[in-house]
């Protein structure tokens, strides 16, 4: 944590201490020619500018002028697996001669592929390549991040995984903070072939409260999809995560319209993921009950899928946060760039829209809209420097990084 004083910067934030729904997502505070201050780390001050001298009070600080370009809160990518073992690039090319993700997973490739890697692996090797994707994460404005396991689907493999993102969290010189998720029911693996509800025992039995008792994780995911863990199921593991005391998610409705955002809205989850499939009827209770709808546009691009809906979700007053959904198999990309543009072009979010998703309501699908993103005082020093002083950049340059400096807790990261 640092004191750092920002001059002349355009400051470009969502507002607020809880998520942005509906028409809300478009309204941007946009201040011209502002100071910005963070003191031991945290926002003390935003506002008209105030000087670089002010009474001698900023001796303390450094400073950095950010004439010409925007600042921005830090993105929040709330939804990606980036601890894992191995790589699979040879089933990308069996979906690019035109096989299904779901056929490859029936013929033993898929999640349960990289499972096999990462059971093979160790704490050093994962951790290595762990902190290579952050770096790449904070290159590109990222500032905390969401990880999840579900590469171990045994107790061992799934504690490694937990204990490897809360290392890096607590890495001195870390550049993003670490939000972890338990995604042991990722699939069936398999030791437990046709007997799915015996390994759902097994999680909540043996694996869920050693994940508690270590506290490893905030959060309890399920990949609540045809053919992996029904609705009967995955209410069974959420409901017990929640008397264990963790807050929950699920990956819903990606494949087939099975009605994951439906139970979403019923046992109150935090988020529900992907939504490609879901109905109206799931994406009304969704906003009635205020569940983040978080959308993960490079993972329809890459398995050549509709997008989700974020245009009529938003418009049902639904809170939408964009993700990256960074794993080796769907979907093998961290970029915030591209996510940026998919979702302005192909699921029609104004810019401004698709920046409070990757900010403020990104930060909500994580339960932390309180202390991060949006530039306002009491909130934490993690913000993005953009290239330009128009934020429209961010989708327009499409694919291509516009970020200058990432900004976390005061501290100044330079892209390289």
């Amino acid at each position: 944590m640092e004191n750092l004083i920002i001059f002349n910067a355009r400051v470009v934030t969502p507002v607020g201490f809880s998520a942005r729904r509906g028409g809300e997502m478009g309204k941007l505070r946009i201040i011209d020619n502002a100071t910005v201050e963070v003191t031991d780390g945290t926002i003390t001050y935003v506002g008209e500018n105030r000087g670089e001298n002010r009474d001698g009070y900023y001796h303390r600080y450094w400073h950095y002028n950010a004439r010409g370009k925007c600042l921005l809160p830090g993105f929040v990518d709330s939804h990606t697996h980036f601890v894992f073992g191995g790589e699979r690039a040879e089933e990308f090319s069996w979906r690019l001669k035109g096989e299904s993700y779901m056929s490859i997973m029936q013929r033993g490739g898929g999640i349960v592929s990289t499972v096999k890697a990462t059971r093979a692996s160790n704490f050093v090797r994962l951790r290595s390549k762990a902190e290579g994707f952050l770096k790449q994460m904070s290159a590109m404005g990222v500032t905390t991040v969401e990880g999840k396991s579900g590469y171990g689907l045994d107790k061992e493999t799934e504690l490694l995984q937990l204990r490897v993102m809360r290392s890096l969290h607590n890495d001195e010189h870390k550049r993003v903070d670490i939000v972890s998720t338990f995604l042991g029911a990722h699939a069936v693996p398999p030791e437990y072939g046709g007997r799915t509800d015996e390994y759902v025992d097994y999680l909540i039995r043996e694996v869920m409260p050693c994940v508690v008792q270590n506290d490893l994780a905030e959060f309890c995911d399920v990949f609540c999809e045809q053919g992996v863990f029904s609705i009967g199921q995955s209410r069974r593991l959420l409901l017990a995560a929640k008397e264990m005391g963790l807050a929950l998610k699920l990956h819903a409705d990606e494949i087939v319209p099975l009605g994951g955002a439906g139970l979403a809205a019923e046992l109150s989850a935090v988020s529900a993921d992907h939504l490609l499939h879901a109905s109206d009827a799931d994406i009304q209770a969704m906003a009635d009950k205020g569940v983040v709808a978080t959308l993960l546009p490079l993972t329809a691009f890459a398995l050549k899928e509709p997008y989700a809906r974020g245009r009529e979700m938003i418009d049902a007053g639904c809170a939408v946060a964009l993700a990256t959904d960074l794993n080796p198999g769907s979907c093998f990309s961290g970029s915030i760039p591209l996510t940026f543009a998919l979702a302005c072009i192909y699921m029609k979010m104004s810019i401004e829209e698709a920046i409070t998703a990757l900010t403020l309501n990104g930060a909500a699908a994580l339960n932390r809209a309180g202390s991060i993103g949006s530039i306002e005082v009491g909130k934490k020093g993690d913000m993005v420097v953009l290239n330009t002083d128009n934020y429209h950049f961010l989708p327009y340059y499409i694919g291509m990084n516009c970020v200058n400096t990432t900004i976390k807790e005061g501290v100044l990261y330079p892209t390289p």
